[in-house]
C-alpha cells in the first residue's frame, strides 16, 4: 500500500513549482507563515491542533513511481520539474505553535523557512491538517470550559469522514475531552477508549430487561445502561432492578434533559442508587452543556458539533510567503495588501505577556526577528514559536502518543493562564490583543 502524502495537495502548487523551476526562482530561499486573520465564529481563543500530525505527514510526503508516472500521463509538469519530484525532501526549518496552544489573530502558528519550490509543496497540506484540527480544538475547549470538571466524551466517528474522526478524537483529547469511542484513535494516539450499547442491543431483545441483564452480565455492574429506548422512568427502574443500586451508570439519549436530569436523580436516589451516575449524550454543544451546569449531570458525550466545530468547520487559517531572500541575502518581507485580506511580511517570533498574577495579557508578535535574534525576553513574556523541524529533521516529541499527551498537558496549563473574559461564549473580540513590535 502507498503511504506516501504528496498527493494530499492542490495541482497550483505543482503549476506554481513548475514556473519557479522554468524561471530559476525555485531555490530562493523563502518564509512561509500560516496564521488567522480572525478567530473563528467570533470566539475568543483558538486553540493549536494538528502539529503532530503534520510532522508526522510530512515524513511521508514523497514522490514515487506511482505519483510521478501519474503526473506524467496527465500532463500536469514538464520532465525536469518530475526529475525535481523524484527527489524531493524537505531539508528546511520549520517552527510554530505546539499543539494545544492558544492562539489569536495574526499568531504566526507554524513558520517555514526553505527554497520556495520545497515550502510551496507543503502549503495544502498544512493548511487541510490545522484548519480542521484547530477547527475541532477550539470547540472542543469550549466545551470542556461549560462542563467545569466534568468528564466529556467524544463520539463523533459516525458523523465525520474516517480519517477526520480520528483527527477529531485527537483534537478532542488535546483540549481536555477525556476519552473517545474511536478506537483507531486509541490506538494511534493513545487516547482512552469507551463505549457500552446503542439502542439498537436493547431492541434486538424481548424486552428491555433482558438486554439489560445480557448487557450486565457481560460488562458487569459498572457498566452504563442506556435507558430510554421505551420509557425512561420504567427503564431507570429496570435497571436498578437488574444490576443493582451499584450500577455504574445510566445514559440519556433524547428528551428535555435540564429537567429529566432532576427527575431522573431523584428517582435513582430513591431506589439507593446514590451512586450511580448519570450521562448525557443527546447532540449536545457548548451552549446545551452550559445550559445543564445546575443539573445534577455526571458526565457528557458529545458528537456532531464538535466534529463540525460547533458551527466553525474550518479554522479559517491562510498560509502566506512573508519574506524572500534578496540579492544581498538579506531577508526581504513581502506582504499581501488585498482588501480584507491582508499579510504582515517578515520574519516572526511571538511570545505571550503575562501580569504579576500569571495572568496572560496581550499576544507579542516580533516582526522581522527570528528565536536567535530576540535575545533575552523579560519574565513576563512566555515564548511560544519553538523548533519544530530542524534541517529537514523533525522533533519527534510533538508526535504518536506521547506527543498527544503532552500537548494535552499543555493545554491545560495555557487555558489556566487566559483571563477570565476568555471563557465566555457569546460572540465577541478575542480575550486579547495582538501587538506587533520590532
Amino acid at each position: 500500500m502507498d503511504t506516501s502524502t504528496a498527493f494530499r495537495t492542490d495541482r497550483y502548487e505543482l503549476t506554481m513549482l513548475e514556473a519557479a523551476i522554468t524561471h530559476g526562482t525555485a531555490d530562493r530561499a523563502c518564509m512561509f507563515e500560516a496564521f488567522g486573520r480572525r478567530l473563528p465564529g467570533a470566539r475568543r481563543y483558538g486553540v493549536v491542533a494538528g502539529i503532530g500530525r503534520f510532522l508526522e505527514r510530512v515524513r511521508d510526503f514523497r514522490f514515487g513511481d506511482a505519483e510521478l508516472t501519474w503526473l506524467s500521463k496527465n500532463q500536469v509538469v514538464g520532465t525536469r520539474t518530475l526529475d525535481w519530484l523524484a527527489n524531493y525532501r524537505f531539508s528546511g526549518n520549520v517552527w510554530g505553535y505546539p499543539d494545544g496552544e492558544a492562539y489569536f489573530p495574526e499568531s504566526p502558528i507554524l513558520i517555514v523557512e526553505s527554497s520556495f519550490a520545497e515550502g510551496v509543496l507543503l502549503e495544502t497540506l498544512i493548511l487541510s491538517i490545522l484548519n480542521y484540527d484547530s477547527a475541532v480544538a477550539t470547540a472542543a475547549t469550549r466545551m470542556v470550559n461549560a462542563a467545569d470538571g466534568r468528564p466529556l466524551a467524544e463520539m463523533g466517528s459516525r458523523r465525520a469522514h474516517e480519517d477526520a474522526a480520528v483527527a477529531a478524537a485527537r483534537s478532542a483529547y488535546i483540549a481536555g475531552f477525556a476519552a473517545t469511542s474511536n478506537l483507531e484513535a486509541g490506538r494511534t494516539w493513545g487516547i482512552p477508549t469507551m463505549g457500552t450499547a446503542a439502542h439498537s442491543f436493547t431492541l434486538l431483545h424481548g424486552s428491555e430487561e433482558e438486554a439489560f441483564r445480557a448487557q450486565v452480565e457481560s460488562l458487569g455492574t459498572g457498566t452504563a445502561l442506556l435507558v430510554d429506548t421505551y420509557d425512561i422512568e420504567k427503564g431507570v427502574e429496570t435497571a436498578i432492578r437488574v444490576a443493582g443500586p451499584e450500577l455504574g451508570a445510566i445514559r440519556l439519549d433524547s428528551g428535555d434533559l435540564p429537567t429529566l436530569v432532576v427527575k431522573v436523580r431523584e428517582q435513582l436516589d430513591r431506589l439507593g442508587a446514590t451512586r450511580t451516575k448519570i450521562t448525557v449524550t443527546n447532540d449536545l454543544d457548548e451552549y446545551a452543556i452550559a445550559a445543564l451546569s445546575s443539573a445534577p449531570v455526571d458526565s457528557y458525550g458529545v458528537g456532531t458539533s464538535l466534529v463540525t466545530g460547533s458551527g466553525s468547520p474550518a479554522a479559517g487559517l491562510v498560509y502566506k510567503l512573508v519574506a524572500h531572500a534578496g540579492d544581498n541575502g538579506e531577508w526581504v518581507p513581502v506582504a499581501k495588501a488585498s482588501t480584507g485580506k491582508r499579510s504582515i511580511g517578515g520574519r516572526k517570533f511571538a511570545t505571550r505577556v503575562h501580569d504579576d498574577l500569571g495572568i496572560a495579557t496581550q499576544e507579542k508578535v516580533y516582526v522581522g526577528l527570528g528565536p536567535e535574534d530576540v535575545g533575552a525576553l523579560p519574565e513576563n513574556e512566555r515564548p511560544l514559536v519553538v523548533p519544530l523541524i530542524t534541517d529537514g529533521q523533525i522533533d519527534e516529541t510533538h508526535t504518536g502518543a506521547a506527543g498527544t499527551r503532552r500537548a494535552r498537558e499543555h493545554h491545560g496549563v495555557v487555558r489556566a493562564e487566559l483571563p477570565g473574559d476568555a471563557f465566555r461564549l457569546g460572540r465577541g473580540d478575542p480575550a486579547l490583543p495582538t501587538v506587533f513590535a520590532n
